[in-house]
């Protein structure tokens, strides 16, 4: 086992291992401790050395790599999307206006929109009244009289 940890083979793997737990973990902290393993790999390529000083290097270069992948998130953000509300159905609605499929009664109706049924919330209002989406609550939509 010795002799395998001190091969570049050894790196290879454990950088291949994290890239792989990178695609499958949400975030990007395998990816730089997988670039820390593939240098750890080729500096041990170039310069032979023990078990030992390999994980001494992979732990520097660990360091470095969080710390630059750290700064590089905080110089270039993540975008935002241009379609902020593309799978958030219920924020679309907000201020389009719909007829009432069934009354408002103590503070609950029913709207249909499309081939879907929302549950509405507001003031007490009658079947057919033409209501306002001001808000969402989680599936119910908080709705208001059109003016």
């Amino acid at each position: 086992m010795a002799a395998i940890m001190q091969s570049p083979w050894f790196w290879w793997g454990v950088a291949l291992v994290l890239f792989a737990a990178e695609a499958v973990l949400p975030g990007s902290f395998m990816l730089w401790l997988g670039f820390a393993a593939l240098g750890t790999a080729l500096i041990d390529l170039a310069l032979p050395m023990s078990a030992s000083a390999q994980w001494m290097l992979f732990a520097v270069l660990a360091l470095i790599a969080v710390a630059g992948g750290w700064q590089y998130k905080k110089r270039y953000p993540a975008q935002a999307s241009d379609q902020p509300l593309l799978n958030r159905r219920g924020a679309q609605l907000v201020g389009h206006v719909y007829p009432l499929e069934s009354a408002i009664v103590d503070g609950r109706g029913r709207l249909k929109i499309g081939d879907a049924f929302w549950t509405a919330s507001g003031p007490d209002l009658a079947t057919g009244t033409r209501v306002r989406v001001v808000a969402v609550e989680g599936t119910t939509l908080r709705v208001e009289p059109a003016a």
